[in-house]
C-alpha cells in the first residue's frame, strides 16, 4: 500500500510541483523514457499520421509502479497483446503506445491503489514486420531488425521508408516516386491512416523530413507513373536510376528488340564500355536503349529513330509505352532520350515513311548503326562473292566493290536485287544501274545486311551455277531463291 504521509504531502501545492517534477525524472513515465518520436507529418490531404510507437507481441517493457516495488516487473509482450500484471491480471497493450499503457495500467490500479504511479519503458523493441507493395523489385513481406540500443538507450534505430525499398531490392523504372504512400493503422480504434512521400523532392534537396520511420505493420505501395511522354519524365527518369533505393542498374536484363534492327530478338542487356566520340552517337555504359540496339546488330537504313517505342510491363498489370526520339542524341548528345532498359522491356524501332540520304549518311557512322553489312554480289561481276560494306551503302557501291561488270559478258543495264525479310519473306526486284545517280530507291538504293545482287550475262542468261558456287552466308538464302524465283 502506498504511503499515506507521502500522498498527503504532495497535496500541498508549490512543494507537492516541485516533488513531483523530481520524481518524474528519476521515474520517467513512457513519454521521457523512450524517444524514437518524430514530428507529425502532414499529407497531402492535410491530415496527419501517427508517427508514435505503438506496442505489439514481441516487445519487452517494464511496468514501474512507484512505490510497490513487488508490483514493478519485466515483462515480454506476446503475439495477443495481453500482459498478466500483479493484482489486476490481463491488460492488452496491442497497438498502444507506452504512455496510452500507462494510462490505462493506472487506472485499473486506481481500483486498488491511491493515485498510482505508472510508467511503461520499452526495454527491446521487436523487429519490423512491413509490407512493401506496387513498383518495387521483389514486392511482398519483410522483416527489419533494428539497429542499436533501445529503452534507456536513446541510440536505437527505427528503419525508415528508403530502408524498405532497398530491401525489396529498390524501385522499378515504372514507378511515379513523387507518389509514394505510407500506411499505418492507428493505436486504440485501429483506423488506417495515408502518407504520401515525394521520394523525387528527396533526391534533389536532401531534405529527410519525409523519410519516415517505420513502425510494425505498415505498408509502402509505390504507384505507377502514368504521366511519361514528356522531357521532365525523361530527365527526372535517368536522375531518379543514380539513386541508392533503385533498382541495380548492374543487374543483366532481358529485353526484346524488334522491327528495323539487323538481328530482332530477345537480348540479355548489361553494363559496358561507354562510347563518345567525334564519329558516333555519345552512348553511356549503362544497359540504355541505344546498348540493345547494338546488340541486335544496330539499326537498319530505313529505321525512323525519331519514334521508337520501348513497351515497358508495370507491376499493376498494365504497359507503360514510352516514345523516344533518339536522333537528340546525334543533334545535341541528349542522353536522356537514351533510358535505361528494364527487365521484360520490348523496344520497337519503328520503319521511316521517308528516307533523307543525309540523314542516312550521317546515321552510318554512329553507334546505333552496325560496323558494317555485308552483302552477296553474284554472276557477271569481276570479283563474285561476298563484299563487307559500310551500314547504307548503296548498289553502286556493291558492284563497284565487286570490281565491276565482268567485260562485254554482263548486262550492265539491269540487276536483281534479292533481300530476305525480317518477316521472313524473300523479296525479288529489278533495278536499273545508273552510275551517274545519287542514292535513290528506282537506280541506286540503299542496301540491307545480306541482301543479294544478281547481275546476269546478256541474254538474261541464268547464272545458277555461279550462284551454286557462292558460299555461306548466302547459301542458305540463296536456296530459298532457287525454289521461290527458279534459279
Amino acid at each position: 500500500m502506498l504511503n499515506t504521509n507521502l500522498w498527503k504531502y504532495l497535496t500541498q501545492s508549490a512543494i507537492a510541483l516541485t516533488l513531483f517534477s523530481s520524481l518524474a525524472t528519476a521515474f520517467p513515465s513512457a513519454s521521457y523514457a523512450q524517444k524514437p518520436v518524430l514530428k507529425q507529418a502532414p499529407t497531402t490531404q492535410g491530415t496527419t499520421i501517427d508517427t508514435n510507437y505503438t506496442l505489439g507481441g514481441g516487445d519487452r517493457i517494464r511496468v514501474n509502479v512507484f512505490e510497490v516495488p513487488e508490483y514493478t516487473g519485466e515483462y515480454q509482450i506476446p503475439p495477443g497483446g495481453a500482459i498478466n500484471l500483479p493484482l489486476i491480471g490481463s491488460v492488452t497493450v496491442q497497438g498502444l503506445t507506452t504512455e496510452e499503457a500507462a494510462d490505462d495500467i493506472a487506472k485499473r490500479y486506481a481500483r486498488y491503489l491511491k493515485r498510482p504511479l505508472i510508467s511503461v519503458n520499452l526495454l527491446s523493441p521487436r523487429p519490423i514486420n512491413v509490407f512493401v507493395a506496387g513498383e518495387v523489385s521483389r514486392p511482398g513481406a519483410y522483416t527489419i531488425s533494428l539497429q542499436g540500443g533501445a529503452g534507456n538507450d536513446p541510440g536505437v534505430q527505427y528503419p525508415t521508408v528508403l530502408a524498405a525499398l532497398t530491401t525489396a531490392q529498390g524501385v522499378t523504372l515504372s514507378a511515379d516516386i513523387t507518389q509514394v504512400e505510407l500506411r499505418r493503422k492507428g493505436g486504440r480504434n485501429g483506423a488506417e491512416k495515408r502518407l504520401r512521400l515525394n521520394l523525387k523532392e528527396l533526391t534533389r534537396t536532401g531534405q529527410l523530413n519525409q523519410d519516415i520511420t517505420l513502425r510494425d505493420g505498415d505498408t509502402i505501395f509505390v504507384p505507377t507513373a502514368t504521366d511519361i511522354n514528356n522531357e521532365q519524365y525523361l530527365a527526372d527518369l535517368r536522375n531518379f536510376t543514380a539513386s541508392n533505393f533503385a533498382a541495380d542498374v548492374t543487374k543483366p536484363r532481358t529485353v526484346a528488340i524488334i522491327g528495323e534492327v539487323n538481328r530482332p530478338g530477345s537480348y540479355l542487356v548489361t553494363q559496358g564500355d561507354a562510347v563518345n566520340n567525334a564519329n558516333a552517337a555519345p552512348v553511356s555504359g549503362l544497359p540504355t536503349v541505344s546498348r540493345a540496339i547494338q546488340l541486335a546488330g544496330g539499326i537498319s537504313p530505313q529505321a525512323d529513330i525519331r519514334n521508337v517505342v520501348l513497351r515497358r510491363p508495370t507491376r499493376t498489370g498494365s504497359e507503360q509505352k514510352i516514345t523516344l526520339n533518339l536522333w537528340q542524341i546525334l543533334q545535341s548528345g541528349d542522353t536522356k532520350q537514351d533510358i535505361i532498359v528494364q527487365e521484360g522491356d520490348t523496344i520497337i524501332i519503328p520503319t521511316a515513311t521517308e528516307i533523307n540520304p543525309a540523314e542516312a549518311t550521317q546515321l552510318a557512322v554512329t553507334t546505333l548503326s552496325p560496323t558494317k553489312i555485308q552483302v552477296g554480289v553474284v554472276g557477271e561481276v569481276k570479283k563474285p562473292g561476298q563484299v563487307d560494306l559500310q551500314p547504307n551503302s548503296t548498289l553502286n557501291q556493291a558492284l563497284l566493290a565487286a570490281g565491276g561488270f565482268e567485260g562485254v559478258r554482263a548486262s550492265s543495264s539491269t540487276v536483281d536485287l534479292i533481300r530476305l525479310n525480317p518477316d521472313g519473306s524473300v523479296t525479288k526486284r529489278k533495278v536499273k544501274v545508273d552510275f551517274a545517280a545519287g542514292i535513290n530507291e528506282q537506280t541506286n538504293p540503299i542496301l540491307r545486311n545480306n541482301d543479294v545482287v544478281v547481275v546476269y550475262r546478256n541474254g538474261v542468261t541464268k547464272t545458277s551455277e555461279t550462284i551454286s558456287s557462292f558460299i555461306n552466308p548466302f547459301s542458305g538464302i540463296l536456296g530459298v531463291f532457287r525454289a521461290l524465283f527458279g534459279f
